[in-house]
This record gives structure tokens, C-alpha cells and sequence, in this order.
């Protein structure tokens, strides 16, 4: 069974007045108010870009190991100038002396009397040799003479065995046998396609150098001779050339030769 307040404290019993509604309201509207701003503020901080941000990463252990910074030098101190190098005055060579000149005078005439000296042992070797080659040129042509002697005198006597004493040749020309016109031709033929000589252009008339040849039965010559010069040397000396060159000599028809022929070359004639 319930006690009656009043009864139990000896106060009478009052209600309790109902809390302000006005304030409730205040708080509840706050309270609202607030969380619309959040919301708001939240949207728009999502439609915001949003920022960069640059952050630089340090590690401690490549920073421990770099190599401590270098200590800065002092500053070079500036290079001294160097001096200016003197000025060099020209050289002027001196004036030669009269014993200088003299001197020169004497180097030259050393130097040219050296050089004509020099010449003048070449000219004496040069004249030396010709002389020599003259002199065995002139030893040849007596040593050819000698040989030509020589096959002369043997040429008679064998011509003197063969005729029982006689030479050819020494009979008078009226009695000799006449020789083939044709045989002659062939033989001067022969020796003239042999005479080497350029100068026929230069003389005037027709010069006629006359020969007698000497020939054993096989044609070979053993001996020749000239009976009658050109009047030209260089001509005479070609024309023997070639009869020595056209040795041995044609024949006749038969085979047989003329011992002893006189063959006559006229310059004009040559081939």
C-alpha cells in the first residue's frame, strides 16, 4: 500500500512544473542548423580540386656516406706581368775593310782559277783519249795494211805455182781472155746494194772509183785493190767496205770464176 508523501515527510505533495518547450526548440533548431552546415560544407569540399602536394624524401644513410663538402681554397694570388721584352735595335752588318775586300778579292780568284783548272783536266783527258783512239785506229789500219800485203804475197805465189811462174795480171790487156759482160754485172750488182754512203747528193759530176778483186775458185776474195780513186775518200773507203762484204763473189753459168776481175762504181749508180 502506497504512502502518501505528504504523510511520510509531513509536506504536503505539489506536481512538478512541466520543462520549457521554448528551449527545446532552440536547442532541437540548433542543433539542425549545424549538422545542414556540415553537410554543406562536406559537398563542397569534395567538388574542390584538389591540391598538389610536393613532398622531398631525405635518407639519412646516402646522406651519412656523401662525401663531406670540399674545403674551399684560398684564392690564387694574381699572376705578376711579365716585363715588356727590349726592343732590338736592327743589325747593321759592318762596313767591310779594305783588308776584307781583299780577302773576297782572293777567294774569288781561288774559286774561278779552281774551276778553270778543272776544266782544263777534262779538256786534256778528252784530247788524250781521242789520241788514243786515233792511235789504235791508225794501229788497226796498218795492222789491216800488213794482212793485206800478207794475202797478196800469197795470193802470187800461189798464182805462180798455178802458172808455172807467171802472175796474173802482167800479160798485156789485148791478150787477155775477155770477160762475161753479164758475169761482171752480176758482181758489181751484188757489191753496189753492199756501199753504205749518204754524201751522192752533195758532189757534183759522177765520180768513178775503180777496183780490182782477187778471188779464189769458191768465190771468196782474198785480196782487192784500187786501181783509181773518186777523188772522195768517204766514197773509196765505202766501195771497199762493200766488195769485202759481198764476199764470197757469184759465179758463172758454168760454176767457174775469174780469178782476177777490175770492177768500176760510179757514185751516181747506187741503188
Amino acid at each position: 500500500m502506497m504512502m502518501n508523501p505528504a504523510a511520510a515527510g509531513g509536506v504536503p505533495y505539489r506536481v512538478p512544473p512541466e520543462p520549457n518547450r521554448w528551449r527545446a526548440l532552440t536547442l532541437a533548431a540548433v542543433v539542425h542548423a549545424g549538422l545542414l552546415l556540415f553537410l554543406w560544407i562536406g559537398v563542397r569540399w569534395q567538388n574542390t580540386e584538389p591540391v598538389a602536394v610536393e613532398a622531398e624524401v631525405w635518407d639519412l644513410r646516402t646522406q651519412s656516406a656523401a662525401p663531406p663538402a670540399p674545403i674551399p681554397l684560398p684564392p690564387e694570388p694574381a699572376p705578376t706581368p711579365k716585363p715588356a721584352p727590349p726592343v732590338e735595335a736592327p743589325v747593321v752588318p759592318p762596313t767591310p775593310t779594305a783588308p776584307d775586300i781583299a780577302l773576297e778579292k782572293a777567294r774569288i780568284k781561288a774559286e774561278q782559277k779552281k774551276v778553270q783548272d778543272k776544266k782544263l783536266a777534262e779538256q786534256k783527258a778528252a784530247k788524250e783519249k781521242a789520241d788514243k783512239d786515233k792511235a789504235d785506229k791508225l794501229a788497226k789500219l796498218q795492222q789491216a795494211n800488213l794482212d793485206k800485203k800478207l794475202m797478196q804475197k800469197l795470193h802470187d805465189d800461189e798464182v805462180r805455182r798455178i802458172t808455172g811462174g807467171g802472175v796474173a795480171g802482167s800479160a798485156p790487156k789485148a791478150t787477155a781472155p775477155r770477160i762475161d759482160s753479164g758475169y761482171v754485172a752480176s758482181i758489181t750488182g751484188k757489191i753496189k746494194g753492199n756501199i753504205a754512203y749518204s754524201g751522192a747528193a752533195e758532189q757534183s759530176g759522177n765520180p768513178r772509183a775503180l777496183y780490182r778483186i782477187d778471188q779464189l775458185p769458191t768465190g771468196e776474195i782474198i785480196l782487192v785493190k784500187r786501181i783509181k780513186s773518186s777523188g772522195v775518200p768517204a766514197y773509196d773507203s765505202a766501195v771497199e767496205n762493200a766488195i769485202w762484204k759481198s764476199s764470197p763473189l757469184p759465179r758463172k753459168k758454168d760454176g767457174t770464176v775469174e780469178r782476177t776481175i777490175e770492177a768500176g762504181f760510179e757514185m751516181k749508180d747506187l741503188p
